[in-house]
């Protein structure tokens, strides 16, 4: 990790994941402590979850029961309010086109549609709801809205996801720093360390695991 104008984290994120709001919650003050910047990249998260033949956690019910408590205790740790949404899993797509739009403030714009899809509990898929979000956030609403139909916002938001895939990415949030990425809210620790300059990897262990081996079982399909 290079001084100077290289010292951006990435911030990968999809409005359906909560672990991006309570990653989004903590983010900012993580970087400036470090002096980094956060360059947010919009990607739609299910276009990973196709990419490598999942299910989204809220579709597998142990694992969604198990996040909900996991994320409850993350949140109370952090003392920042999550609350349901109205649905979930929901279509974040049109939100998602939204922060697409050139020339916007993506930073206040992640910080209000997160704020009222995971505390105020909103529907975002819903154009109307989605414009009175914006609106109360200071954003010309039925204009972004407008603008999100349109050819070119739509391949930014194609060309963001087929770029994570090509980089490695493959859930959200990721932040990536340089080469490294760091997965899920839960890896902010080795995150922060990482930006501290004392990153705990062995690379030498990494290539040792990595290397190729001969699996003694395969699942069945």
């Amino acid at each position: 990790m290079k001084p100077g104008g290289d010292r951006v984290i990435e911030f990968f994120y999809d409005f359906i994941s909560p672990n991006v709001y309570l990653a989004w919650t903590q983010l900012g003050s993580l970087a400036e402590r470090y002096a980094y910047r956060i360059q947010p990249v919009a990607v739609l998260f299910a276009g990973f979850l196709k990419q490598y033949g999942q299910l989204g956690p809220a579709e597998v019910s142990p694992k969604w029961a198990w996040m909900v408590r996991n994320n409850l205790r993350k949140a109370a740790q952090s003392g920042v309010p999550l609350n349901p949404p109205r649905h979930h899993p929901f279509n974040p797509l049109l939100a998602l086109r939204v922060a697409c739009v050139s020339g916007l403030d993506e930073h206040r714009l992640i910080d209000h549609v997160l704020r009222a899809v995971w505390v105020d509990g909103l529907h975002v898929s819903d154009a109307d709801v989605l414009k009175r979000v914006l609106d109360g956030a200071g954003f010309d609403g039925a204009r972004l809205i407008d603008q999100a139909g349109s050819p070119a916002v739509k391949e930014t938001l194609r060309r963001h996801t087929a770029d994570g895939l090509s980089r490695g990415v493959f859930g959200v949030p990721t932040m990536c720093v340089g080469d490294e990425l760091f997965g899920g809210y839960d890896d902010f620790y080795f995150l922060e360390q990482a930006l501290a300059g004392h990153d705990l990897l062995d690379p030498d262990r990494v290539h040792d695991w990595m290397r190729s081996v001969n699996p003694s079982a395969i699942r069945l399909r």
